[in-house]
C-alpha cells in the first residue's frame, strides 16, 4: 500500500500547500494532502503570493484549498508532516487515544531549518521554497 502523507501548517494556505504541491511533484504516485491546525483559511486557495513564488519554479499549486487538520486524519494517513514545532505540538494534541501515527517535523527529511518559517509573516516566500523543496526531497528519496 502507498505511503499516504499529510502536509501540516497553521493556515493550510502557504507551506503545507506548497509542500504537497513539491512532493506530489516528485511523488505522483504516493497520496497526500495538507492541512492547517488553524481554521483561518478553509476554503482558500494558497495565498497568492506563495503561488507566485511557486509558479516561477513550476510549481502547481492553484487547484489545492485550505482545510483544518481534524483527529480523524490519524487514520486517514500514513505519515503527517508539520511545518514547525508549534503546529507539531497542535497535531499532537489533537492524537486519538491508541493512534499510533507517526507524527514528524518536515524538515527531518532533508534540510537542517528545523523548521520552515512562515512566509505569511516573514514574507521570504524563496527560502521558505528552498527549505521545502530540499525536505520534499529528503521526503521523496527516504520513501522510495
Amino acid at each position: 500500500m502507498a505511503t499516504r502523507v499529510l502536509f501540516v501548517c497553521l493556515g493550510n494556505i502557504c507551506r503545507s500547500p506548497t509542500a504537497e504541491a513539491v512532493f506530489r511533484g516528485l511523488r505522483p504516485d504516493l497520496p497526500t494532502d495538507s492541512a492547517g491546525t488553524a481554521g483561518y483559511h478553509v476554503g482558500e486557495p494558497p495565498y497568492g503570493p506563495m503561488q507566485a513564488a511557486a509558479r516561477k519554479r513550476g510549481i502547481k499549486m492553484d487547484d489545492l484549498r485550505a482545510r483544518q487538520f481534524i483527529a480523524r486524519d490519524f487514520a486517514r494517513f500514513d505519515l503527517i508532516l508539520a511545518m514547525d514545532a508549534d503546529n507539531l505540538r497542535n497535531i499532537e494534541a489533537l492524537r486519538p487515544a491508541g493512534a499510533a501515527t507517526p507524527v514528524r517535523l518536515f524538515t527531518d527529511f532533508g534540510s537542517d531549518a528545523g523548521a520552515v518559517p512562515d512566509p505569511y509573516y516573514t514574507r521570504d516566500f524563496d527560502g521558505a521554497l528552498d527549505i521545502i523543496e530540499a525536505a520534499a526531497q529528503g521526503l521523496a528519496e527516504a520513501l522510495d
